[in-house]
This record gives C-alpha cells, sequence and structure tokens, in this order.
C-alpha cells in the first residue's frame, strides 16, 4: 500500500526572510517577492506532514514576530 504525500502549504509572511532559514523551516522554498502594494513578502512553500508540524512552523514564525499573511494548502490528502 503506498504512503499518501504530505499536504503542500503555502506561507505568506510580510518582510524579508532569507533563504538561510530554510533548515529552521524544515527545508521549505523561500521567495521573496515584492507584492501588488510594493511591500516586500517572503513566501515559504512545501510538504508539512500534519498539523501539529503545521502549528510549529506558524508558532516559529509568529515567535520571529513575522507579520502572517496568507495559509493556503494547495494540494494534499483530503480527510
Amino acid at each position: 500500500m503506498e504512503t499518501p504525500a504530505a499536504p503542500v502549504y503555502r506561507i505568506t509572511v510580510q518582510g524579508r526572510l532569507d533563504e538561510v532559514w530554510g533548515q529552521w523551516l524544515s527545508g521549505l522554498t523561500i521567495e521573496t517577492a515584492v507584492n501588488d502594494r510594493g511591500a516586500i513578502v517572503t513566501t515559504l512553500t512545501g510538504e508539512i506532514i500534519d498539523q501539529a508540524a503545521l502549528r510549529s512552523l506558524l508558532n516559529r514564525l509568529w515567535d520571529w514576530n513575522l507579520t502572517l499573511i496568507a495559509v493556503t494548502r494547495l494540494q494534499g490528502v483530503t480527510s
């Protein structure tokens, strides 16, 4: 039996987060861009194994005093 893939999430925060932080963020892809309002935003994209891991990641972003803009589940297991 095949193990289902972990859900893929896209998390957007205000400001710039260097790619160096990728190791602290479970290997998520880090992309920085300027949004339509001219503000710098960072997007984190990748698999997050479960809701506990998602909460842990969001808590870490909170601890780093980053402003959360959006969390979007792109694909993955539905239950």
